[in-house]
């Protein structure tokens, strides 16, 4: 096989696409954690991404503060730290029935919904706002809004706590409170549209702020607010997730300062 440029050459980050990207690498080490233990895939993956921005990254040695990555660069790292925390990787509470059944759907779907699969999507319903999509993040949640997730295996809604007390209430079904039962009924209309378009069919989940089934979307979001950052610094916005994982912007910094020092 020929390159079809010089390892210096400007095209080669040019045609970079990071969404084809994230994918292939996700294909790759669901191949390896087949053969290899899940923390020696984990450390190749890490390798692997400190090595890109090593590599495409603009950045003064040893100054963490100066490093950047083109556009079509900017959110690979992003889909790299979703890889390593999905279901795919971490196979605690999984089956390995399931854990095959995952990695196969992944080898054989294409692009968009590979990605769907590594970084879920996550739509916010509230009465100020036009449904919108929103971070996959704890500080998405809050108490009057309604939350739509997408895994590609789940479809779920997550109600936030004043939602959920006024639909206990009844509120949906008394005179005034229209505007309230078109909000509830929003995002069931948006989640039967992506049931009926998907194969296999995802596990349907309607919860409530607080509520058991809520794990499986604290689960995929980024701790970004957690029992310890709230402890520290007050009361946070969105809801504290009880975790020792690292959030994504503190493995965006250890990223740079590894991707800065030369270090793989």
């Amino acid at each position: 096989a020929r390159n079809f440029a010089e390892g210096t050459s400007p095209q080669i980050a040019q045609s970079f696409d990071q969404e084809a990207a994230a994918v292939l690498m996700a294909r790759i080490a669901v191949f390896k954690a087949e053969i290899d233990d899940g923390p020696d895939v984990l450390r190749w993956l890490d390798r692997m991404l400190i090595r890109l921005c090593q590599k495409f990254a603009d950045y003064r040695k040893d100054d963490p503060s100066s490093f950047r990555l083109a556009e079509n660069f900017s959110i690979y790292p992003q889909f790299m730290f979703h890889l390593r925390r999905s279901q795919f990787l971490q196979v605690f509470n999984n089956s390995p029935d399931e854990t095959a059944f995952y990695r196969h759907v992944l080898n054989r779907e294409d692009v968009n919904n590979s990605l769907i699969m590594i970084q879920p999507t996550l739509m916010s319903y509230g009465f100020d706002s036009p449904p919108q999509p929103v971070l996959l993040d704890s500080i998405s949640i809050k108490p009057d809004v309604i939350l739509l997730l997408d895994t590609f295996f789940h479809i779920l809604i997550f109600h936030g706590e004043t939602i959920a007390q006024w639909r206990k209430a009844g509120y949906q079904d008394q005179e005034g409170y229209e505007n309230f039962k078109e909000l509830l009924e929003a995002p069931k209309a948006d989640s039967e549209e992506l049931l009926a378009d998907r194969f296999p069919i995802p596990r349907y989940i309607v919860c409530d702020q607080h509520g058991s089934q809520a794990r499986f979307l604290l689960s995929k979001l980024n701790p970004s607010t957690t029992h310890v950052s709230g402890s520290m610094y007050g009361t946070p916005q969105g809801q504290a997730i009880f975790t020792d994982d690292v959030s994504l912007q503190v493995f965006m910094e250890h990223l740079k300062k590894l991707a800065v020092s030369g270090s793989s």
